[in-house]
């Protein structure tokens, strides 16, 4: 009997742990890459001897791609070797305080009792609650949703008494801490949803806690090569990774998929899984009258996620006291958030991200150098914004907020230098609206409101990523890819045990590479 054909569009994260379980369960898998690379935003950047992550660059709770190594015959930390980071990130405030944020509560305690002692203990009962909070969800996050009635299955009852659906993250934090700094401190996490944290639901705490109980990774040589480690472990399954031939045509037999087109050739499968963008590749690959829900006036109309204006600096000399990590909170956050998510329009006192990774690996920049990497958080594209015009004057206004950080000669140390703007992100990367964290993740756009993971509109095929259930972030998108291989392997007629979550549920995290 022959091999069952999987057709896989994108190597991104959850297209490449979908080849390995795939494959390895005996399906005949190839991946379409638009790009000459693996990982789509979770890749590398290269220039002049310096290595960036291009996207993601924490990686958090890495239990859920452990399991898929462990399901496919590999060992995650010992193909992609990582340091557990302590402190985790330090939080600045433009209001006045900081936080070196570790998991040792009685060292964090003594910091919150310089600004806030009122707060002191807080931690503790947050970190306490969302414990069981998280367990009480998992169903959740480790489940396919296909409809309404998908809510009332009994496994989700223990979740119930946690489920407050129009309680904001930000109300749940008030509920532990006075002083709004530490709101913020436990709260910004919903960014990795691409959220203000005073519009993403309450059920999003666990993302804070996750970082406290399951530690803040570092990957040796970054995020980019736990990608490109898992492209070589697909390959040695048998995958085939067809670099450079992005999807021009899809072929139908009614409302079914039967192939993809790309310049180099077709290619037939019985299942299709889609790794790419989900409202880009929808749009600009499949005709609007082969869907119904999700027709090109109704993605339009969604909610979509912020972006982000990216700067990847090669800089001469290390700024050893900088940490790994570090997050900077603007004077007037509340006003920030909503230039980004409702007035749609740039801040002139942005928040930003700089990971100085190069205090911990000394592989991503020339010896005495660093690879820095800036993040700040904008609104997706819009006519209110001219990246043409911008780009110059918002580069020159993110050095200039690196001072607030410490970093007072920045100018002077630049060796080279990359942008990304909203823009190029769909340019480039085929991001719909340049929204580099998918569609939001509001109540109306959640577990069956979000494109299925069997896509119900178009025969055979199947989606993983950020814009399926479970959502955004590198841990579900890990699992969206083990939600779909179960179902095509099911459908297929093959056991899927090995897939099962909490396959590894007993075994002990490293304390570090």
């Amino acid at each position: 009997m022959s091999k069952r054909k999987v057709v896989i569009v994108g190597a991104g994260p959850g297209g490449l742990a979908s080849a390995m379980q795939l494959a390895h369960a005996g399906c005949d898998v190839t991946i379409l890459e638009r790009l000459d690379r693996p990982g789509g935003r979770t890749s590398s950047i290269e220039m002049d001897g310096y290595r960036f992550d291009c996207g993601p660059t924490f990686f958090l709770y890495p239990r859920v791609l452990r399991e898929i190594f462990n399901a496919v015959g590999y060992d995650l930390f010992e193909e992609c070797p990582m340091v557990r980071l302590d402190p985790q990130y330090r939080l600045t405030f433009a209001q006045g305080g900081k936080l070196d944020c570790t998991p040792d509560v009685a060292s964090m305690d003594k910091q919150i009792a310089k600004f806030a002692p009122q707060d002191v203990g807080a931690l503790k009962r947050y970190l306490d609650d969302n414990r069981a909070k998280l367990e009480s969800f998992r169903p959740i996050l480790e489940s396919p949703f296909t409809s309404a009635a998908d809510l009332i299955r009994p496994s989700l009852l223990p979740a119930l008494k946690h489920l407050h659906p129009f309680r904001s993250l930000g109300a749940e934090l008030e509920k532990y801490f006075e002083d709004p700094r530490l709101v913020i401190a436990f709260a910004f996490q919903s960014k990795y949803l691409g959220m203000s944290p005073f519009n993403c639901p309450s059920l999003f705490s666990i993302l804070s806690f996750l970082e406290y109980e399951n530690g803040v990774w570092h990957p040796l040589g970054g995020c980019g090569q736990v990608s490109q480690r898992m492209a070589e472990i697909a390959e040695s399954l048998g995958v085939k990774i067809r670099y450079q031939e992005p999807v021009t045509k899809v072929d139908f037999n009614g409302q079914e998929v039967v192939g993809l087109h790309t310049e180099q050739g077709r290619y037939d499968a019985d299942a299709f899984v889609v790794n790419a963008d989900f409202a880009n590749w929808m749009t600009q690959t499949v005709p609007d009258h082969k869907r119904r829900k999700w027709k090109d006036r109704n993605i339009a109309k969604k909610r979509f996620s912020c972006s982000t204006f990216m700067m990847y600096l090669g800089i001469e000399g290390i700024y050893h006291d900088l940490p790994h990590h570090n997050i900077h909170i603007c004077k007037d956050y509340q006003q920030n958030l909503q230039d980004i998510e409702t007035n749609h329009q740039l801040s002139d006192d942005p928040s930003l991200y700089v990971q100085n990774a190069s205090v911990t690996d000394t592989s991503l920049a020339p010896d005495g150098h660093s690879a820095l990497y800036v993040l700040v958080p904008v609104t997706h594209q819009t006519d209110n914004v001219d990246w043409n015009t911008e780009r110059a004057r918002y580069r020159e206004l993110t050095l200039d907020k690196l001072s607030q950080i410490g970093l007072t000669d920045i100018r002077d140390r630049i060796r080279c230098e990359k942008i990304i703007t909203p823009d190029q992100w769909q340019s480039d990367y085929a991001i719909y609206k340049g929204a580099t964290f998918n569609l939001a993740h509001n109540l109306g756009q959640m577990l069956h409101k979000r494109p299925g993971n069997r896509f119900k509109e178009l025969g055979r095929v199947f989606l993983v990523g950020g814009g399926t259930h479970p959502g955004s972030g590198l841990p579900v998108i890990y699992e969206s890819s083990r939600i779909s291989s179960r179902m095509i392997l099911n459908d297929f007629g093959i056991g899927t045990s090995h897939l099962e979550a909490g396959s590894m549920i007993d075994a002990p995290e490293p304390v570090s590479a």
